[in-house]
């Protein structure tokens, strides 16, 4: 026999194995035990929550010769054709893929016939908001006055979809998202059951990734039990088969960024992409953690809210009095609006590098927060007896500011660069020629061309040797000439700021000077 996913081997056969349902489990109960069973129903709720699973359950109660409480024996002839499937009683439609409104004409040609056996007839429609709207108007009729003998189950994870006309009719049930402590009972019960030996810690930590659904705690339990077949199973060997990242490495983070130390937080994402760790994953496990540290922050009793050993408690204890209220806040902003641009985004490296550095230098942004921030650093930087300046709080006064020497006599090669920049990086590759493009163009002590850019990521991805020779090879193609290049910041040499010279401009200035000469003459 082919091998049973956990979650389809294990799904609740009566009513009292569902978990985390109760609401809707002792609902319906009773209306069998008193019959007073409504003819259509209407389940919604996140996936994996038991939608389909209570639907099946009820369709067998209903039908069952022999209920026991409300729930189905499961022993009876009845019981058992519905259980394999052979009963022409209970009839499940699709609706990603019966979406038509023939679909629904065929369901109302087929309530017409009374059930051959038992006593009603029940059709489970699953994701019914796929339904068109012409499927929806065939269906209101029906759906309205049906037989006494047909009940229909509408199951969706998306209720917004459906036409208000369609809820009306229909009593509905709003499944929960089912609570972590309830999906790691169920996963410790099973793993027992199928004498899998995993660490309690791991089962906490692949319910909280679960995200309320029991089928998907389930199906991850599954993974790490045949990536780890017949051997105990570890919390970091979870982590490793999920592609999460440990506790220590948010800790470290976190401290990099309350340091305000970007090349640090750099290095420590580095690490996290080279041992092959998925980025949306690391994202949302972050915003988690810096949530404990904001209940930790906000009180004392927070034990049994927050789901972690005693020893990464007594580091988040540790932590929280590290970072104020408002910073902590600042930081779950900035990664919540992170993790919605993740989700359509190719280059997830990068805005995940922009948005630590966002944290790193609350001076990027104008919000109450991270001006409060800005302040707070200042504060602290006047206390140590440091002067500051509005572009570096936390940092000693250095040398005064030598200005940039340029050379004498700009080359000709380089003026005629700068003249067609525009066209000579039309033929760069994608990021390149973006980058590129809003480069400041200037030039070097010894006449090389000077790309200078205000974003550290664009920097130091163009600082790359192979970009580098890839837009020295452009140029060369369009003037026959070779001009060398170099890349810098505002960040990494400061003497910009004040002192940048856009030969853009001048070059630029000069061209019009030179044709209205021209056009003198």
């Amino acid at each position: 026999m082919s091998y049973v996913a956990l979650y389809r081997k294990f799904r609740p056969q009566t009513f009292e194995e569902v978990k985390g349902q109760e609401h809707i489990v002792t609902t319906l109960r009773n209306q069998i035990k008193s019959d007073r069973i409504g003819h259509a129903y209407l389940f919604c709720g996140t996936r994996g929550t038991g939608k389909t699973t209570i639907a099946k359950l009820f369709a067998r109660a209903v039908n069952c010769e022999n209920p026991i409480d409300g729930s189905p024996c499961n022993e009876c002839k009845t019981c058992k054709a519905i259980l394999s499937g052979t009963s022409m009683n209970v009839i499940e439609i699709d609706a990603a893929s019966n979406n038509g409104v023939e679909n629904i004409r065929d369901i109302r040609e087929e309530v017409a016939y009374s059930p051959a056996e038992g006593k009603y007839k029940v059709y489970i429609i699953d994701e019914v908001h796929m339904l068109s709207i012409g499927a929806f108007n065939a269906l209101l009729k029906t759906l309205e006055e049906p037989p006494s003998y047909v009940i229909f189950i509408l199951a969706t994870t998306e209720v917004h979809k459906i036409p208000i006309t369609i809820q009306s009719r229909c009593q509905r049930y709003d499944f929960k998202r089912i609570m972590i402590n309830t999906i790691s009972d169920r996963l410790k019960e099973l793993s027992n059951v199928e004498n899998v030996d995993i660490e309690d810690r791991a089962l906490n930590y692949i319910a909280k990734v679960a995200d309320g659904s029991m089928r998907d705690a389930l199906s991850l339990l599954d993974r790490c039990v045949a990536f780890y077949l017949g051997k105990p199973i570890s919390y970091d060997d979870v982590l490793d088969v999920l592609g999460a990242v440990d506790t220590e490495a948010f800790s470290k983070m976190l401290r990099f960024i309350i340091k305000n130390d970007i090349h640090g937080a750099l290095l420590c994402l580095e690490e996290i992409i080279m041992q092959g760790k998925e980025l949306t994953q690391f994202i949302n496990d972050f915003i988690w953690y810096l949530r404990n540290l904001l209940l930790i922050k906000n009180s004392d009793k927070m034990e049994d809210v927050i789901d972690v050993s005693t020893e990464n408690l007594a580091l988040l204890k540790d932590e929280s009095k590290m970072v104020d209220f408002n910073t902590l806040m600042r930081y779950i902003r900035i990664l919540s609006d992170l993790n919605n641009q993740i989700k359509y985004t190719s280059q997830k490296r990068v805005i995940i590098e922009i948005a630590l550095i966002k944290l790193c230098k609350p001076q990027m942004e104008q919000d109450i927060q991270s001006i409060e921030k800005r302040v707070s650093d200042i504060e602290k930087a006047l206390e140590k007896g440091v002067m500051v300046s509005s572009d570096h709080m936390n940092e000693p006064s250095k040398e005064p500011k030598v200005k940039q020497e340029l050379p004498k006599a700009l080359s000709e090669d380089v003026k005629l660069v700068v003249k067609r920049w525009k066209e000579i990086i039309a033929g760069a590759s994608g990021l390149i020629k973006n980058y590129a493009n809003n480069a400041k163009l200037s030039v070097s002590a010894d006449n090389r061309l000077l790309l200078v850019f205000d974003d550290i990521v664009a920097s130091g991805y163009m600082s790359k040797p192979e970009v580098k020779a890839e837009l020295e090879q452009l140029i060369m193609n369009k003037i026959n000439k070779r001009v060398e290049i170099e890349v810098s910041s505002y960040e990494k040499d400061s003497s910009f700021t004040d002192n940048f010279l856009d030969i853009e401009k001048l070059i630029n200035m000069d061209i019009v000077i030179e044709d209205i000469e021209e056009s003198v003459k």
